[in-house]
């Protein structure tokens, strides 16, 4: 295992939807545990694939920041349901910015283990938004994508949200 870069904003790999994960083998699981790695060494609670620089569907997640209790979920497919929840967020990825975002305040994730398994998981609280955080990752959204039209302008003029044409 070994602690791997982060890759920064505006890095393009963050902008970029992350193709599925199609092979299920040691390349993967020895890339979750890097990623494992990585996220406890940067003091985070969750990393998504683009954060490391690969393009691929999978995220790691730990909000209780015990070992032993990491999620692990390739291919996510997230379904709102229900409510709203406001809450600071950070990304390790845009180190030193902070903002208030509003997501589902529940969700159920549907996707597959590191052996290609199918998994569910229905969330709530921190964890609700530390899913949907990560699967937004994949999609190449970042949190700072969400925050409200001013906190956007104050940005710094490299990180704020392309426009999509």
């Amino acid at each position: 295992m070994s602690v791997r870069p982060l890759c920064k904003a505006p890095h393009e790999t963050l902008r970029t939807p992350a193709k599925p994960v199609k092979a299920f083998d040691a390349l993967l699981r020895r890339l979750a545990r890097d990623m494992i790695e990585t996220m406890y060494d940067s003091d985070g609670i969750g990393l998504a694939a683009p954060q490391v620089g690969v393009s691929v569907q999978l995220f790691v997640a730990n909000p209780s920041q015990q070992p032993g209790r990491e999620l692990v979920i390739a291919n996510p497919i997230l379904r709102p349901r229900g409510g709203q929840a406001r809450m600071v967020e950070g990304c390790l990825s845009v180190p030193d910015i902070w903002g208030r975002v509003t997501r589902s305040a529940r969700v159920e994730v549907a996707g597959q283990d590191l052996a290609g398994e199918p998994v569910t998981l229905t969330a709530d609280g921190l964890l609700a938004i530390v899913l949907q955080h990560e699967v937004d990752h994949l999609q190449g959204t970042l949190f700072i994508d969400r925050l409200n039209w001013l906190r956007r302008q104050r940005l710094p003029t490299a990180l704020r949200p392309r426009r999509r044409r």
